[in-house]
């Protein structure tokens, strides 16, 4: 499968970075941007990472990252959204999200369907790969941080 040119994100929904060596003179938003590079290099599809870009900066709570990769399959996005903060980081493919807003709602309707699995006991295999236990509690956890999330941060990024 060749991935089709409308795959491509909505640039004017981001903010170019500049080259990973210079600092955006923000501490935690270059100490995220250094974590979500880290966590986007550890796949072998992703041969080398050409260009980045900020879709979302909620200090200490979400980071949303778009990067342009060379990737080592002709079936991966060479853009894919990455977002970490104080929640379960994660990458999503362009085609999921044209903007920062899609990719964010995107992330937490996965993340729902993993709350849900996880409050009544049934298998997180097949969803969103979440680093703690599925368990209640850690649901409840999680829950509550989407709830912010969807109240407070997405409606920011719909404007």
């Amino acid at each position: 499968m060749v991935i089709e040119n409308n795959s491509k994100p909505d640039l004017s929904s981001v903010t170019r970075l500049p080259s990973a060596n210079i600092s955006t003179g923000h501490d935690e938003l270059d100490s995220a941007r250094i974590e979500a590079r880290q966590y986007l290099e550890f796949y072998t599809w992703v041969s080398a990472i050409k260009d980045e870009y900020l879709g979302c900066a909620a200090e200490g709570i979400i980071y949303i990252f778009l990067f342009e990769i060379e990737t080592s399959r002709p079936d991966v996005n060479p853009w894919t959204w990455v977002i970490v903060g104080d929640v379960p980081p994660t990458y999503l493919p362009a085609d999921d999200g044209k903007t920062s807003f899609e990719a964010l709602d995107g992330y937490i309707g996965a993340l729902e369907d993993w709350v849900e699995a996880a409050r009544h006991g049934r298998s997180v295999a097949k969803l969103i790969p979440v680093n703690v236990d599925a368990n209640p509690a850690n649901a409840e956890m999680l829950a509550s941080r989407l709830q912010f999330l969807d109240e407070k941060i997405l409606p920011e990024l719909k404007r």
